[in-house]
């Protein structure tokens, strides 16, 4: 049995799910409304507070369906009622970000500066020069956004200039003076 998959996903005051003959859900929350389609054979089944997914049999595409669909569902829950953010600090001399309406304009060393549009489901804040709060309620487009802004300038790893998660550590290395 799937650790994941077996535990239940408490549904908070104020969140509405459902799931139509489709197997599609539908999350409602304070923050929105997130749907997903899960595969046909994964059964959801609503229990007062809680939900539980179950999965027909111990085939293996049914078990690695049960904890993807369970994590799924429960991202879902959690977007609508918190949220997901992605913070993103850029390192490096003359390297800076700033917010003008809804677009992010960052000088990352090129000739040009780099825009970023805010989607309607991504929102961005800039509280400084060198940081960048990616927020929405869907976890894949939050990451992916996140992703996307950091390829502009991924670190380098001599000097680390250039954009990084806050949590990510970067491996340097030593420069050509160090090889004798």
């Amino acid at each position: 049995m799937s650790r994941i998959g077996k535990a239940p996903i408490s549904i908070p005051s104020g969140v509405e799910i459902k799931v139509s003959d489709s197997n599609v859900v539908t999350v409602k929350g304070p923050k929105g409304t997130l749907e997903k389609a899960i595969d046909p054979d994964i059964k959801l089944n609503i229990d007062g507070a809680m939900l539980l997914v179950e999965r027909p049999s111990d085939m293996p595409k049914h078990r690695s369906l049960h904890g993807l669909s369970r994590s799924l569902v429960n991202n879902m829950v959690v977007g609508v009622t918190d949220g997901f953010r992605k913070e993103l600090d850029i390192v490096g001399v003359g390297l800076r970000a700033v917010k003008e309406g809804t677009k992010l304009v960052m000088n990352l060393g090129y000739s040009h500066q780099v825009i970023v549009e805010e989607t309607d489901s991504i929102a961005i804040d800039v509280p400084s020069p060198n940081k960048i709060i990616i927020s929405g309620i869907d976890k894949q487009e939050v990451g992916q956004f996140a992703a996307d802004v950091r390829k502009k300038r991924p670190p380098e790893p001599y000097k680390g200039k250039g954009i990084k998660y806050s949590d990510e550590v970067v491996r340097r290395k030593e420069g050509k003076t160090g090889v004798k």
